[in-house]
């Protein structure tokens, strides 16, 4: 997801949540302006959300949860005025918390992250847009595969339930030359 010149990212996820390195790289490793908050600033939805404000953040990250308690706390202030993408990953979006955030700020890009913490963060990412009865997990990242399998880990056919499996670069060790994992 490349930054504009202008674009100012929030950083405040703890360092111990394996989501905290798009925050914490993103900026730097493109010479773009990152705004820290505070040690535990994340737990106080009306602290960032004047930060958000203050600093004239663009691009910030949220779990859907905290996303939903930030929605509720802050309604009628100026936190998203400035903010142009917001990412969700972590745990599902629910459509209902989707609906809110773009009906508070339409125009707004939206993109919800997937991945289990032994990929490396993130490995499915979905644009989202209009309205949703369920959040998509999306397509895998590049360097990335994902396949839905059975029981006997053949692939299912599309609509179909089965197991997400992945692969790619960012797997956890353990899981180097070990299929069937």
């Amino acid at each position: 997801y490349p930054l504009q010149p202008d674009d100012v990212v929030l950083y405040k996820t703890p360092y111990t949540f394996d989501a905290s390195v798009l925050e914490l790289f993103w900026g730097p490793v493109t010479g773009r302006c990152t705004v820290i908050a505070e040690p535990e600033g994340h737990r106080d939805p009306v602290y960032l959300a004047g930060l958000m404000e203050r600093e004239r953040v663009t691009v910030v990250q949220f779990v859907p949860s905290l996303l939903s308690v930030f929605l509720d706390t802050v309604a009628g202030s100026a936190a998203f005025d400035s903010v142009e993408r917001v990412f969700c990953g972590g745990e599902a979006l629910p459509p209902a918390v989707y609906g809110r955030l773009v009906e508070r700020v339409p125009g707004l890009s939206v993109t919800n992250l997937f991945g289990p913490t032994e990929c490396a963060v993130y490995t499915e990412s979905a644009a989202l847009a209009g309205p949703l009865e369920i959040v998509p997990i999306g397509a895998p990242m590049p360097n990335t595969t994902a396949v839905v399998l059975d029981a006997r880990l053949h692939p299912v056919p599309a609509g179909v339930a089965g197991e997400l499996y992945l692969g790619g670069v960012q797997s956890a060790r353990g899981y180097a030359a070990r299929p069937e994992l």
